[in-house]
């Protein structure tokens, strides 16, 4: 039985006999690449007309997008590849104070979720806002760095740790507060390490790294 490598949301479960060839097997192939284009089209839709933070360079294989909202605030959204136009497993990162508004839309406007629609249409109907757009937001306006390095991605960590304080909301990668907290002596409690916010000193927090 040959092997293959294919870059697809799932592995390609291809069947295989005595009597089969090599244009028997991209048939199969084909028809697997077939079944993912309502997937692939829902997400590209996303990909062209928002600012998608994660993954950086999406693959054919990529079901998770996570997509700015506004300074400091994204969603990550898990698409069922099978079923794209269903409601995807939703998380909203960013301060407390600034994503309590929009879980409450989420929790609310649930009933207003159309299979008709596109993914993208649909997220923007039950958050009740227009997704930032490439053509019309800059990067920067949407402050996603990280507070201390500076960037956007650290290997593949993006910045999901926010300060609370209205005024600062600045992220940072857990990584990157994590050394800085440990490096000004901060008190650690069990599993949780506790200090400042290195822009404003407001109270913080990040989860202990472990391994």
């Amino acid at each position: 039985m040959p092997t293959c490598s294919v870059d697809l949301p799932e592995e390609f479960d291809f069947h295989w006999s005595r009597q089969s060839g090599l244009k028997h097997l991209y048939k199969q192939f084909e028809a697997a690449v077939g079944s993912y284009q309502q997937f692939w089209n829902m997400l590209r839709e996303i990909d062209d007309n928002c600012w998608v933070l994660e993954p950086e360079h999406p693959t054919f294989s990529s079901t998770h997008r996570r997509i700015a909202l506004g300074p400091n605030i994204s969603i990550h959204a898990m698409v069922n590849c099978r079923q794209p136009n269903m409601l995807p497993e939703c998380r909203l990162l960013g301060a407390e104070s600034a994503v309590a508004d929009l879980r409450e839309k989420l929790n609310v406007n649930l009933h207003r979720w159309d299979v008709d629609r596109s993914l993208l249409k649909n997220l923007e109907e039950v958050l009740d806002i227009d997704f930032p757009s490439p053509t019309s937001t800059s990067k920067e306006e949407l402050s996603v760095s990280c507070g201390i390095c500076y960037c956007t991605l650290l290997v593949e960590e993006v910045p999901d740790v926010v300060c609370e304080e209205k005024r600062c909301g600045q992220p940072f990668h857990r990584t990157c507060l994590y050394e800085w907290l440990r490096s000004v002596s901060s008190r650690q409690s069990f599993n949780t390490m506790f200090g400042e916010c290195p822009l404003c000193s407001h109270p913080i927090r990040v989860k202990v790294l472990t391994g």
